[in-house]
């Protein structure tokens, strides 16, 4: 027999996997009249039933939905099916027509056969949405829910209807208020559910750490996990969290964002999309795929809704430029926009590596900063910059812990006569601890950055907040100067003379205005001196020349070139003629890469052999993800926690 077109694509669009769904189309929106009744079709039946609840003290109510052609001889899976703060057991009939939605789809064979419960979700013996719905009597009914659903709904309905009674025939979701009851009770009982979604989940949603403590458990027994809300609700931010902590922890989930606000279009879209999935197979693979829109950008300015970050890291940009006549974004890779009959234009990337990517727009060919984003200087000059999560980014998330300060401090260098700049970053409680004098990192960025690098995309005072939190690096100042001190800049200005104005700098500028302005232990023991690309260059040089200064160096993605023995012999003779001197001043000489992707590994693989020749030593340390940011805020995590023991 052959299936409606309807019906195959269903199925095909369930089985497609991750990498098919970014190049098929799969349906993200409900179509027109998925809503509304038809003529000629089957139609399920809606029966108001009361069951006693010895949680309450009293008889409730809830409505039940039974499939069209529901037969007691059958025994069929079970969603409960949760309102909002405002609403009892007939909200979901008043404005959404559930029954509408489940007998159309039903009529297009997309649909498992399945008993919807509608229950009131406000477990009190006054249960009517009167009066302060907000009241905390009320609010606390609603927690009280889980009790009675637990106890006295879910055995009512299993003894009546004789259902199919395990988790995998089990499924919670509800809207609002019930969309954080549905977490809340479904992931906190995972032994009674195996499907759970959400609809514009209200803030009665516990954190995220408390709704999954075990990311393992949650991965082996939810059957699909659905987080649904609109773009324009203020409630985003609470489905956000948990969508962050889901990605982190690595729990497949569908994190669908659609346009609308707190209302019915969009929870009514949320059933239609959610009751497709249920009591099937589910292509854990696809998920990320089912989502009209992404979630802005953290390096978003406030309120710009782009660019936007999908689930599968890939990136949306919109923007309006209703003149030009050709717009890409630049990510290294260059995108083409297409232009809209409102004017935007509209791109999606492919999927983008984690951390921070640097891009431009280019109008007509014209590279320009986009005004809807933070910028950074890198790559030599102000651009763009698109912050793509990592699921291995706690160690530089904002939390809730005690916070240092970042100062920025002007001077005036007679080495590069020149007015510079330089970040100063100082502990939680420096300024209280009046006697106590700190350790110091000097730490340096990368060629086509300057000083603000390590405090805006290294996010250096996130890393060591939470390091100290966790008592994990001892409380110390972190010195972020401008290591740009002339020279033509490029692979040109890592010359015998660059290097040499740098140390000159660090040395004659830096260390004398740092040790006399701010309470620091001035000796070898408490100066660590790092860097990255080429900064760790300059930590090299400045570093190795000065051991007697620095006790210890931290080298990010750097080596001396191995195709050029005018920079690199000189350098490899005085280790040569120091060895001894150096291995018993530097404790550790810190090297790490990026893996075999980062575009210095053969240098610094070559380095390492040289020293290893010449009886340096050094700890060496590997972080995958290449050239990239990642790469050197982990460097520094890691390396921050040896500092000064």
């Amino acid at each position: 027999m052959k299936l409606p077109f309807r019906q195959t694509l269903g199925l095909l669009l369930l089985a497609a996997g991750s990498a098919l769904a970014q190049q098929t189309p799969i349906l993200k929106q409900p179509p027109a009249g998925f809503d509304q009744p038809r003529t000629g079709i089957a139609a399920g039946r809606i029966d108001s039933i009361s069951y006693p609840s010895a949680t309450v003290g009293t008889t409730r109510k809830a409505l039940v939905y039974t499939p069209p052609g529901y037969s007691k001889k059958k025994k069929y899976p079970v969603l409960y099916l949760l309102h909002g703060i405002g609403g009892d057991e007939k909200e979901w009939l008043r404005g959404g027509q559930p029954q509408v939605i489940l007998d159309n789809l039903y009529a297009e064979g997309k649909l498992q056969p399945m008993l919807v419960v509608m229950p009131n979700g406000r477990a009190m013996k006054d249960d009517r949405a009167v009066g302060n719905i907000y009241g905390p009597d009320k609010v606390a009914a609603f927690a009280n829910f889980e009790q009675d659903l637990l106890h006295d709904l879910i055995p009512y309905i299993e003894k009546t209807y004789k259902p199919l009674t395990t988790r995998e025939n089990r499924a919670i979701a509800g809207l609002s208020m019930g969309g954080g009851q549905s977490l809340n009770f479904g992931l906190g009982n995972l032994d009674k559910f195996a499907w759970v979604g959400e609809f514009s989940a209200a803030p009665n949603t516990k954190q995220p750490a408390e709704l999954v403590p075990d990311p393992a458990k949650a991965r082996k027994m939810l059957k699909l996990l659905w987080l649904e809300c609109g773009d324009a609700d203020g409630l985003l931010s609470v489905s956000q969290r948990t969508h962050d902590y889901l990605y982190q922890h690595r729990v497949p989930h569908v994190y669908y964002i659609e346009p609308g606000g707190h209302d019915f279009k969009v929870w009514k879209n949320g059933l239609y999309m959610f009751s497709q999935f249920l009591f099937k197979p589910v292509d854990v693979a696809a998920l990320p795929s089912y989502t009209v829109l992404g979630a802005p950008a953290a390096t978003n300015v406030r309120n710009a809704k782009y660019p936007q970050i999908l689930p599968d890291n890939r990136a949306s940009f919109r923007l309006k430029a209703a003149d030009a006549q050709r717009v890409q974004v630049d990510l290294g890779r260059k995108y083409d926009l297409t232009k809209g009959t409102d004017g935007y234009w509209t791109a999606t990337t492919d999927t983008l590596s984690e951390g921070l990517h640097y891009y431009s727009l280019l109008l007509d060919g014209l590279p320009v900063a986009d005004p809807a984003s933070d910028t950074f200087y890198g790559m030599g000059r102000m651009a763009s910059g698109i912050e793509i999560p990592s699921r291995n980014g706690a160690f530089y998330a904002q939390q809730d812990v005690p916070h240092g300060e970042v100062r920025q401090r002007r001077y005036y260098s007679k080495v590069t006569n020149s007015w510079r700049d330089m970040y100063v970053y100082t502990p939680p409680g420096y300024d209280g601890n009046t006697t106590q004098k700190y350790p110091v990192l000097y730490l340096l960025h990368g060629g086509g950055e300057d000083e603000t690098g390590w405090v805006k995309q290294g996010k250096t005072d996130l890393i060591l907040d939470n390091l100290l939190a966790a008592q994990k690096a001892k409380p110390m100042l972190i010195v972020m100067m401008d290591g740009n001190v002339g020279g033509p800049g490029g692979l040109a200005g890592f010359g015998e003379n660059t290097l040499r104005t740098f140390e000159n700098e660090l040395k004659q500028s830096v260390l004398p205005l740092v040790e006399s302005n701010y309470r620091v232990a001035a000796n070898a023991q408490n100066r660590a001196l790092a860097g990255l690309s080429m900064g760790g260059l300059q930590t090299l040089y400045a570093g190795v020349r000065n051991s007697d200064m620095f006790s210890q160096l931290g080298v990010f993605s750097s080596g001396f070139f191995g195709n050029n023995p005018q920079l690199s012999d000189p350098q490899y003779a005085y280790m040569k003629a120091n060895a001894a001197t150096l291995n018993t001043n530097l404790k550790p000489l810190w090297l790490s890469m990026g893996g075999p992707e980062d575009i210095a590994y053969a240098n610094n693989k070559i380095m390492r052999a040289k020293f290893d020749e010449l009886g340096i030593k050094y700890v060496y340390s590997e972080y995958p993800g290449g050239h990239t940011w990642p790469v050197w805020r982990h460097d520094l995590y890691m390396f921050a926690q040896g500092l000064f023991r």
